[in-house]
């Protein structure tokens, strides 16, 4: 047991990395009370689940059009210094939002303009923030293990900040909800700033950006792995993980709650994805790995079919836990798996197309789930998301469990993990 727990903390055995990880762990608290505050204040304004997606779509999908290019940057460029760039830009739009929302000058587009700037800025942001990784561990073989903390971190985030959020959004308003994300970025460019790393290997440039875009899609497509894993997160990026969209509608509608009600309820998945990444850090092959996704994609199925029907808040909290344990952990399996698989002046192209995958899909599909919701409702959309969970587990178990894996030893995991709950 004590070396299993010593295996799950290994990464933090490097100083630039403990550095950084404090860094981060401030800064997405702030991002997370951001996040929430702005989805309850425009659904406060519009109380529309379109308008809803609409937002999701104009944070998220700017990650789709530029990632590519934040791919190239990521392999061509210092990457400490980019991330270094991209926080303080995001610093400055946080700070703008802020500001005007204290000025009581809040007006939906104002507020999609802005956040559609932040989606332009994470586009570059993602590639070379994931990619530093390798350059914050000392030993490579803590790789794996540096991913699934990082991922904590986010989900440590995702539980504190929400309900931070909720809380704040009630009593001193949204205004200073969004001051503290501001000032939260200041946590994270200070731990960049103390960082002392080896200088970047970065090969020359010898072909434009179109040729070396063509050369990163043909290595995905030749690499057996990498393929299936970055299509599989589109797939479930478009039509299963958009379901938080409507979780405002569900805090206000369903539990006829505020916006601590909100907050509790995204608070609740984040333990739930804290505890599935604490969980990752401790798998250290990655068979198992692609085997716990595809369980995971099954309960998250079965957990949103149980959410579209519940009506009493405390049981749908705790259903939210096992949505977040199951569903906010696919992103971090298929990134680890692409971390390690992608060669290393790949690496960022990989890790853009990852982005591309999952950030360009999880605003179309918002745009969808909100769409859907308009006409049939938010409990009979989230229903049918929660069937298509079931089957994609089933169509890409195929493709992402290994031959030598019998389908007894895979239909076992799924019942001691379905038993757990």
């Amino acid at each position: 047991m004590n070396s299993r727990i010593k295996y799950t903390f290994k990464a933090l055995k490097s100083p630039n990395y403990r550095i950084f990880i404090t860094g981060q762990a401030i800064s997405r608290i702030g991002t997370w009370m951001e996040r929430t505050g702005v989805s309850w204040v425009v659904y406060e304004m519009t109380h529309s689940t379109f308008i809803l997606g609409l937002t999701v779509f104009a944070s998220q999908f700017p990650s789709f059009v530029f990632s590519l290019y934040g791919g190239i940057i990521s392999d061509r460029y210092n990457r400490h210094k980019v991330v270094l760039f991209t926080q303080i830009a995001s610093m400055i739009q946080a700070t703008i939002l802020a500001v005007l929302v204290l000025m009581g000058d809040t007006q939906i587009w104002i507020i999609l303009v802005l956040i559609t700037i932040l989606g332009i800025i994470n586009a570059f942001d993602i590639p070379a923030r994931q990619s530093l990784v390798h350059q914050l561990i000392e030993d490579p073989e803590d790789l794996p293990n540096a991913v699934s903390l990082n991922s904590s971190v986010v989900n440590i985030a995702r539980l504190v900040g929400p309900a931070l959020s909720g809380i704040i959004l009630s009593t001193l308003g949204a205004g200073i909800c969004f001051s503290i994300n501001a000032l939260s970025y200041l946590a994270v460019i200070i731990s960049l700033l103390f960082l002392k790393l080896k200088p970047q290997i970065i090969k020359p440039k010898k072909q434009s950006n179109l040729v070396e875009i063509k050369e990163g899609f043909n290595y995905l497509k030749s690499n057996q792995i990498l393929a299936p894993i970055t299509l599989y997160i589109a797939v479930v990026s478009f039509l299963i993980l958009p379901y938080n969209t409507l979780l405002p509608e569900f805090a206000k509608e369903i539990f006829h709650g505020d916006a601590q009600t909100y907050g509790y309820i995204n608070s609740s998945i984040g333990c739930g994805a804290l505890l599935g990444t604490i969980f990752l850090a401790s798998l250290k092959s990655e068979s198992k790995q692609r085997i716990v996704l595809l369980l995971n994609s099954f309960l998250l199925g079965l957990s949103l079919i149980a959410f579209s029907f519940i009506t009493y808040l405390p049981v749908a909290l705790l259903i939210s836990v096992i949505a977040g344990f199951s569903g906010l952990t696919q992103s971090t399996i298929c990134l680890t798996i692409i971390q390690t698989r992608s060669d290393p002046d790949m690496r960022g192209r990989m890790i853009s197309l990852f982005a591309m995958a999952m950030f360009g899909m999880l605003p179309l599909g918002s745009l969808l789930v909100g769409t859907v919701s308009h006409n049939l409702g938010s409990s009979h959309t989230i229903l049918f998301e929660g069937i298509l969970a079931i089957v994609v587990s089933f169509v890409f178990a195929k493709y992402l469990i290994s031959k030598n894996i019998s389908r007894e030893t895979i239909v076992n995991k799924m019942k001691e993990k379905v038993n757990s709950f």
